[in-house]
């Protein structure tokens, strides 16, 4: 199962974004996006979930707690 900075820099990448994209999506620098994605830090509770609305996943999904990306609703 991967961690979320593996799940994060695999969503940035599938949907062809840069750092600076994402980073602007939750109010942070690029810098953060990189240090998120390596595995250095990670977003508050708010960036968390602007990233899994994004992105159209899971928090979970996000964190690396289950494989299964859908939202429960």
């Amino acid at each position: 199962m991967e961690n979320f900075s593996q799940r994060l820099y695999s969503l940035r990448k599938m949907r062809k974004l840069t750092q600076k994209q994402v980073g602007e999506v939750i109010n942070v620098s690029r810098y953060a996006i990189l240090l998120y994605e390596k595995g250095q830090n990670y977003p508050d509770v708010r960036g968390l979930i602007g990233l899994a609305d994004y992105f159209g996943v899971s928090t979970d999904y996000l964190l690396g707690r289950t494989d299964n990306p859908e939202i429960n609703r």
